[in-house]
């Protein structure tokens, strides 16, 4: 899906209503594609920069009806199913937020709607989540006065990676509810993961991340509060 006609273009410098327009398009294509009774799941994506997987350099998100729903969705979603079980429903995410947001150590920004935050167990140096405040379990549900400010945090968040990073690869993903799931436990949220660090042989064989850039470094460079350089572990 292509974002916009100029070819230098980026979703950190593009302006406020051209991002809700790359919203509105991947809610547009999300509707079309779950009408086909095969696909069980809408993957929604964006690959920056070449060590981010991008094939082409023109700015541009992927979209994918996937016949089967992912394992990674599975998970979050047994996840908070067993968190909400013994708690009379309660949502995993939405305790996430009452308590980034009371602490505010790894909150990056934040508006009426949405939350951007470092989580607690980052798996890359800024991974950076993106989260309604109301709980709301798919994506394709965002209200047109939503996806304004969705459009306001995303851009908010991709510039200051732009700026303090120097505009690094990255890739940012939607995890929402499976197709035609009207019941259950989701709490819908878009990732943003740079490519800063490789994945080797300890975290292909474990499936255990290192990050060497606590969360709560992360979220203050983010914010401009201490710089990258003072915060980067020293070489081995």
């Amino acid at each position: 899906m292509v974002e916009s006609p100029d070819h230098e273009a980026h979703l950190a410098t593009l302006d406020d209503r051209q991002i809700e327009l790359v919203l509105r398009a991947y809610r547009e294509r999300y509707h079309d594609l779950a009408a086909d009774r095969r696909i069980k799941y809408v993957q929604i994506f964006k690959n920056h920069g070449e060590r981010a997987g991008a094939s082409y350099s023109h700015p541009h998100s992927q979209i994918i009806g996937i016949p089967i729903v992912p394992l990674r969705i599975l998970e979050e979603r047994e996840g908070m199913r067993a968190h909400a079980e013994p708690r009379e429903g309660e949502c995993l995410f939405c305790e996430i937020l009452r308590r980034e947001l009371a602490s505010g150590r790894r909150v990056v920004a934040e508006n009426g709607v949405f939350v951007a935050l470092e989580p607690y167990t980052a798996r890359f140096p800024f991974e950076t989540w993106l989260l309604p405040k109301v709980h709301a379990r798919a994506f394709e549900t965002l209200s047109d006065a939503d996806r304004a400010a969705l459009a306001a945090i995303l851009k908010d968040v991709l510039g200051r990676m732009d700026r303090m990073l120097d505009d690094p690869s990255f890739n940012y993903y939607i995890h929402t509810a499976p197709v035609r799931e009207p019941v259950g436990t989701f709490h819908w949220h878009l990732e943003i993961t740079p490519r800063l660090t490789e994945i080797a042989g300890f975290e292909r064989g474990t499936g255990f991340y290192i990050n060497p850039i606590v969360p709560e470094d992360a979220a203050a460079i983010l914010k401009g509060e201490i710089r990258w350089a003072a915060a980067r572990p020293s070489a081995t």
